[in-house]
């Protein structure tokens, strides 16, 4: 005769328990169980013996100790190896063939206002946790129970003979998947109580809305890879400081040049490597006052990123891949910003910056050699998603060879290089779709989390081509009225180069609140549609750079209006043949950028 199968049962949650016990019982299954659970299921009337009857030691320490025994997990993690029968009879043990568990409230009692650390320590379950790993561990012989929802249908399937392999996988899963949450619900629990100092956890206002209370960042294998050096994060500040990171990091990487970013709601408002400026550059982007602009790389690079879309950078943050010089934390100084991640910051810069919104700006430091896991993953309405970060390397070297039209092209020049790996490195850190335009090593049109591609092109395009009429004698020679401030002189020149102000009557309400920056007799006349065309037919050699190919034809034609030269892209579209012969009809280099470059 096979000798009779042995069940132990270890349950805080009691629900459908007796049941489970009958069943068990129907089987002539022997019934082991502790405390609370033996006691139940004796006074129900049914046969069951307590642990100790197989461990001969008491349940002690008011119970905390009762399974934790080698006689309890030997007859659990014993195979059916000749080696592992010989050592059971050698110390009179018998195998165990299910196991029924699940853990202490730990969740509910941690819930409690005001719980104390003795408290939760008490339903810090150790016994519990090891008879399910022990069972999920070897489930290719023994049946592991921790859902009361399964007893049923495990008790189905006892009826018909047999608890299949798939079954046993499955229940074991669960098994695992209930210590681990149980694991990281207490490493939680201790973080905020021990480690919520902003090394290794980082208590944050609230979280991407006001009502959203309790929001926090931290890490689960060290310390965090920032020091907050002033000011209070927020969840949206890290978003944005956590994209905008590695993007001037990439952009440093495989251009060799200092790198800086204009971060908004976890895009780019701009982007740029440190290229020298021009006076006239300097005088479009309101730093010609700034001293040693020439001599720092990285104030340059940030005066062409924030210059790109002052529009959107209203209120950014601000990344820069090198330590904070005194020109660039003055010219961060006097635009309206939420904060700054860098490497460093020197002890001039660091009290410029200190300042800014009285004394609450946010400046991070963070650690350059910080590389984060390989796998990346996210809770999205309860559901874990999980993939591989994506650490494709965008390189002018390697990245831009497969020029596909027009056949007989030569080399690209170091230039368009330069530009179409700002732009794509800029994409791959925008949230898709995304398209982006880009011009002497900076972003100067980007259009971000458009459904449609045409729009995002569109968008970008509009962009860019607002950039280029802020440098027609017209914009950059306004008479402002004095003391207006740079965020009004922005938004107005955005009226003028846009087209709206032409758009308008004289009496309307928003031309009249446009003039109200300007003494009687100065304010700009708008530009004509031939005006428009005329200064916009001069903008040329632009770099285009999409996430995913062009669908149609019209992303190129809409692209080829605003100067652009190269085309960067995936390819892969029913239409790839068509747009090849429109980028050669419109002299356009149309180079395969062979990885899609989605960013969610």
């Amino acid at each position: 005769m096979a000798p009779r199968k042995t069940a132990i049962l270890s349950v805080y949650n009691k629900q459908g328990l007796l049941d489970l016990a009958k069943g068990l019982i129907k089987h002539d299954i022997r019934l082991l169980a502790s405390g609370g659970t033996a006691k139940l299921i004796r006074e129900a009337g049914f046969e069951v013996e307590d642990i100790s009857a197989i461990t001969n030691s008491p349940e002690i320490l008011k119970g905390r100790v009762k399974t934790l025994h080698p006689k309890v997990h030997a007859g659990i993690l014993s195979t059916n190896s000749e080696s592992d029968e010989k050592d059971l009879a050698e110390q009179s043990i018998d195998k165990v063939d299910f196991v029924v568990c699940n853990l202490y409230p730990f969740k509910d009692t941690i819930a409690k206002i005001n719980v104390t650390i003795e408290e939760a320590v008490e339903d810090i379950d150790i016994g519990g946790v090891t008879l399910l790993r022990a069972a999920a561990k070897n489930h290719a012989r023994v049946c592991v129970l921790s859902d009361p929802q399964d007893y049923a249908e495990f008790l189905q399937a006892m009826d018909k003979g047999e608890v299949t392999e798939r079954s046993r996988q499955l229940y074991a899963l669960k098994a695992f998947e209930q210590t681990a949450d149980f694991d990281t619900t207490i490493a939680d629990f201790f973080r905020k109580k021990y480690a919520s100092d902003g090394i290794q956890q980082l208590s944050l206002r609230y979280g991407a809305n006001p009502h959203q209370k309790f929001a926090a960042a931290f890490c689960k294998d060290g310390p965090l890879p920032f020091k907050v050096l002033n000011g209070a994060p927020g969840y949206i500040n890290l978003l944005d400081s956590l994209n905008a990171w590695p993007l001037v990091k990439e952009l440093k990487q495989a251009l060799g040049l200092p790198a800086a970013a204009s971060f908004k709601h976890v895009s780019p408002a701009g982007a740029a490597v440190g290229v020298a400026l021009t006076e006239r550059e300097k005088e479009v982007c309101m730093v010609a006052d700034i001293e040693g602009l020439s001599d720092s790389a990285l104030a340059m690079a940030y005066t062409r990123a924030r210059g790109a879309d002052r529009m959107s950078s209203f209120g950014d943050i601000v990344a820069l891949s090198d330590s904070v010089d005194v020109p660039t934390a003055k010219i961060i100084s006097r635009e309206v910003s939420d904060g700054v991640i860098a490497p460093g910051y020197s002890k001039e810069a660091f009290d410029i910056l200190s300042r800014k919104k009285g004394g609450k700006y946010m400046i991070l430091q963070m650690d350059e050699a910080y590389e984060p896991p390989t796998t990346e993953s996210r809770t999205v309405y309860g559901l874990q998603l999980q993939q591989p970060r994506n650490d494709v390397k965008i390189s002018p070297k390697d990245t831009f060879n497969a020029i596909i039209t027009p056949k007989d092209c030569p080399p690209l020049p170091e230039s368009a290089l330069r530009d179409l790996t700002v732009a794509t490195i800029a994409v791959k850190y925008t949230q898709s779709n995304s398209v982006c335009y880009a011009l002497n090593g900076q972003v100067i049109g980007l259009g971000a989390g458009q459904q449609s591609r045409i729009h995002c092109t569109r968008l970008a395009g509009d962009k860019a081509d607002n950039w280029w009429m802020r440098f027609h004698e017209r914009t950059s020679t306004l008479q402002w009225k004095k003391g207006i401030k740079r965020a009004d002189k922005s938004n107005a020149i955005d009226m003028l180069c846009s087209g709206r102000l032409g758009q308008l009557s004289k009496s309307d309400i928003e031309t009249q609140d446009f003039l109200q920056n300007f003494d009687t007799n100065r304010a700009p006349v708008a530009f004509t549609n031939e005006e428009r065309e005329e200064w916009l037919s001069q903008l040329s050699g632009v770099a285009v750079s999409s996430d995913a190919f062009f669908p149609f034809t019209d992303n190129v034609y809409r692209a080829s209006r605003s100067g652009v030269k190269y085309v960067a892209c995936p390819t892969g579209s029913v239409a790839d043949q068509d747009i090849f012969a429109a980028c050669e009809k419109l002299n356009i280099t149309f180079v395969e950028q062979s990885v899609r470059l989605f960013h969610h």
